[in-house]
C-alpha cells in the first residue's frame, strides 16, 4: 500500500458501524520505556519495554434514535469493554484492519450555536492492538448457513495468537440467530478444516472478540463460517482476523 488520502476509513464499534458518522479517526499504540540505566550502561540512557497500550479516538456528526447510530451505540458501550476494528481504506475482504478489545472511556457531544452537532469519544485497549485484515465485509447480508472467503494469514508460531473480532450490525426476521466460527486448514481448498475460535450465538446487534491460547498452529489458511436459523433471518456483520 502506497501513500494515500484518507477518504474511506472505517470504524466498527461492538455492534455498530460508525464510519458514516465519523470524520476523524485516530489510532495510537505505545510501549512504556522503563529506565534501566546503570553504571555499566556506557554513559548512555538504557531503557526496557514496559506495558503496552493502544487508544482509538474518533469524532464526527451526532445522530440518535436507533441502536446503529452513534449516540445510542456510545451510551450502550460507555464504561464497557468490547471489540473495535479500524480500517484505513474501506472494509472489503483483505483490507488492512487494526483490531483490539477496549473500553469506551468517554463520550462528548455538543458545540456552539450554528454548528453541526458533533460527537467525540475514546476507547482504551484491554488487549493488544493487532494488525490484521477483514475476512467478511459489512455490506453483505447473510440469510443462510455458509462460509466466507479463504485468506492466507500464514502459520502461527508458539507464543503468538490468532485474534478475531465479530461485529453483528443488524439482525432481521423472526427469532433470528447466527453462530460464527473461525476455521483453518493447510491449503486454500479447506478440505479438512479445524475450528479455531467459536463465538456465542447472536440474535441482535453486538460484538464479540476471541483469541487462541498461544499454542502454535501449522495451518496457513483461514475463513469465517456461520450457521443461520430462524424464520426469514438476515444478518449483516463484519469480521476481522489478525495474528500477534
Amino acid at each position: 500500500m502506497g501513500k494515500f488520502v484518507l477518504l474511506d476509513a472505517r470504524l466498527f464499534a461492538p455492534g455498530a458501524d460508525l464510519s458514516g458518522a465519523s470524520n476523524k479517526i485516530e489510532l495510537t499504540s505505545e510501549i512504556e520505556d522503563k529506565d534501566a540505566t546503570n553504571y555499566r550502561s556506557g554513559g548512555w540512557k538504557e531503557v526496557l519495554g514496559g506495558l503496552g497500550s493502544a487508544e482509538i479516538s474518533g469524532e464526527g456528526q451526532w445522530e440518535a434514535g436507533d441502536p446503529s447510530l452513534v449516540d445510542d451505540a456510545s451510551w450502550a458501550t460507555l464504561g464497557g469493554t468490547g471489540p473495535y476494528t479500524v480500517c484505513p481504506t474501506d472494509s472489503v475482504v483483505g483490507a488492512l484492519a487494526y483490531i483490539t478489545s477496549g473500553m469506551r472511556t468517554d463520550y462528548k457531544v455538543g458545540d456552539q450555536v450554528g454548528e453541526i452537532a458533533p460527537w467525540s469519544g475514546t476507547v482504551k485497549s484491554s488487549w493488544p492492538l493487532v494488525r490484521g485484515q477483514i475476512v467478511h465485509p459489512p455490506g453483505t447480508a447473510r440469510t443462510v448457513t455458509g462460509n466466507g472467503t479463504v485468506v492466507n494469514l500464514g502459520a502461527i508460531p508458539g507464543g503468538k495468537r490468532l485474534y478475531a473480532a465479530v461485529h453483528v450490525l443488524s439482525a432481521a426476521g423472526t427469532t433470528p440467530s447466527i453462530t460464527l466460527s473461525v476455521e483453518s486448514d493447510d491449503a486454500a481448498g479447506m478440505a479438512s478444516t479445524t475450528t479455531r475460535l467459536a463465538f456465542a450465538a447472536a440474535t441482535a446487534p453486538g460484538g464479540q472478540i476471541l483469541r487462541t491460547d498461544g499454542t502454535a498452529i501449522a495451518d496457513t489458511h483461514y475463513r469465517v463460517a456461520w450457521t443461520v436459523s430462524g424464520t426469514s433471518p438476515s444478518f449483516m456483520f463484519a469480521v476481522s482476523l489478525g495474528i500477534r
